[in-house]
């Protein structure tokens, strides 16, 4: 256990004598300094017993006193030794009460205890107290890594961590969901400090935080990130009333280090996983159903007996900001198919994320609403299919994508694409530009001569071809309305009986307007 002040006073041969502050004798020492200075402070860390002989102390004065106790206490210094027999033959009384007004721990150091003999048991003991912090501490490491072989290995890890911690501790997955904690009711405090996980994931790894626990709880949390790699696999949790020791210290580095390894080594499986998804998913999308379901196995569960849907996603904008949110949409929906047990195809194509999943599959509706919440995403949604109409589904997906994209909207669904007007779908560059190509022989004869082609053809076309009635919109005869379409098409070079021809300028019309 740390030295502490009443372990010294209780030192068989230093024999000091307490003089002030004997309810702080519980407090711990760090270290032992020797100082004459009459302000110490700056070279102290905090956390020491100082030893003086009050030679240049102000001895007399005692506001000189208590001013020189209380630039102590500032310093953090938690007791006092002052030498008696070299320049003074007892403690003075000013100082004894200065240090009584501000409690200070405060000894009397008798002639034959040299300070060197305080130093060397100071010394000793917090030497002695490290090897005993090691000692645990490998004793410790042995017991999580045998925790880590189990066959349950994390959970049992967890229970023995926050066993030796007296405390809590969980485990993230990369996306900031809690995959596990101990004791049992520790998940719920863990869930709370998801934000707190966020801005870990943003510092660069390796990386941890000492944060404040939950509402309502007197937790101090450190947070450790888990991982050799640039983005973070994991993340830990530990929870305690009190600062985290030494010896805990050497506890939780440990824990880091199992954690680490075994996430690096699920990494390797979770690849292989990808290859055989992205396998499955080629299959699939070829129309080789059968192959594909004997390919899956059991691994994917009754994922193709039961309708699907897909669901496509990628940056809405070149950049890293869309880049890592495709990466992080696609580690928490696989979360999400873990926690529920539910399976899912989960494959990076280039910047694009491809996720099938059953219709109903919580997993699913979880990407569906991040994917929703999250700008610097564009994602499509395919209606339900059976397995064998994957690739519609993916057709159904990308078509979605691409009226998100073209829409600025987060998330589309295959439903919404036939809904509605088509007009919407025209705000694009490439259909405004062959808009006005398509019109702007018309507009140039507008704006040089008589004739107003364009208004009149929108007439007419709005009238369905209906010469009397598109002529009275305009306010001139229907022999002149004709003479107009002439125009338009000795101008244009096209038939307006041609239904494509009206349909096209229908079109670049709207798209003008």
């Amino acid at each position: 256990m740390p030295l502490t002040l009443a372990s010294l006073a209780h030192h068989s041969t230093l024999k000091l004598t307490v003089l002030a502050g004997d309810d702080r004798l519980g407090a711990e020492v760090r270290w032992v300094h020797t100082s004459e200075l009459d302000d110490p402070g700056p070279y102290l860390e905090g956390g020491e017993l100082l030893l003086t002989t009050g030679l240049k102390l102000d001895i007399e004065d005692a506001d000189a006193m208590r001013a020189y106790v209380g630039r102590l206490a500032t310093a953090g210094v938690v007791g006092l030794g002052f030498g008696v027999g070299v320049g003074h033959d007892a403690v003075p009384e000013a100082l004894v009460a200065a240090a009584t007004e501000m409690r200070l721990p405060l000894f009397e150091v008798p002639r034959k205890t040299p300070f060197i003999a305080i130093s060397k048991a100071v010394s000793a003991a917090v030497a002695a107290d490290q090897y005993k912090a090691v000692t645990a501490g490998f004793e410790a490491q042995r017991e999580l890594t045998r925790a880590a072989l189990a066959p349950d290995g994390t959970a049992a890890l967890l229970a023995r961590l926050a066993q030796h911690l007296d405390g809590w501790a969980a485990l993230y997955d990369a996306s900031g969901a809690v995959l596990a904690a101990a004791p049992d009711w520790a998940g719920r405090r863990a869930a709370r400090l998801a934000g707190e996980i966020d801005r870990l994931r943003d510092m660069p790894a390796p990386a941890s935080a000492a944060v404040a626990g939950p509402a309502g709880t007197e937790d101090r949390v450190e947070l450790q990130s888990l991982g050799s790699g640039r983005r973070p696999r994991g993340f830990l949790a530990v929870g305690t009333e009190e600062r985290l020791d030494t010896a805990a210290r050497y506890v939780v580095h440990a824990a880091v280090a199992l954690l680490t390894l075994s996430l690096e080594q699920s990494r390797t499986l979770q690849d292989g996983q990808q290859r055989l998804a992205a396998a499955l998913l080629r299959m699939l999308l070829a129309g080789e159903t059968d192959h594909a379901r004997t390919v899956a196995g059991t691994l994917y569960g009754t994922l193709l007996d039961h309708p699907v849907r897909v669901l496509i996603a990628e940056p809405a904008a070149p950049g890293t900001p869309g880049t890592d949110a495709v990466t992080l949409l696609g580690e928490r929906a696989e979360a999400a198919a873990t926690r529920s047990g539910e399976p899912l195809l989960a494959v990076r194509d280039g910047a694009r994320l491809i996720v099938l999943a059953a219709e109903d599959a919580h997993a699913l509706s979880t990407a569906a609403d991040l994917a929703e919440g999250e700008d610097a995403l564009a994602a499509g949604l395919s209606a339900p299919v059976p397995p064998t109409g994957v690739p519609e589904a993916h057709h159904q997906a990308e078509r979605a994508l691409a009226v998100a994209l073209r829409r600025g909207r987060n998330l589309v669904e295959h439903g919404e694409v036939g809904a509605g007007s088509v007009l919407p779908l025209l705000a694009d560059d490439a259909v405004r530009a062959f808009a006005e190509g398509l019109l702007r022989p018309l507009r140039e004869h507008d704006a040089t001569s008589r004739g107003d082609l364009v208004a009149s053809l929108q007439a007419w076309l709005s009238h369905h071809g209906q010469w009397d009635a598109a002529a009275a919109d305009l306010g001139v005869h229907r022999h002149t309305l004709r003479y107009r379409m002439r125009r338009v098409e000795e101008i244009l070079g096209r038939s307006l009986d041609d239904p494509d021809v009206r349909m096209e300028l229908w079109l670049a019309l709207k798209t003008g307007q």
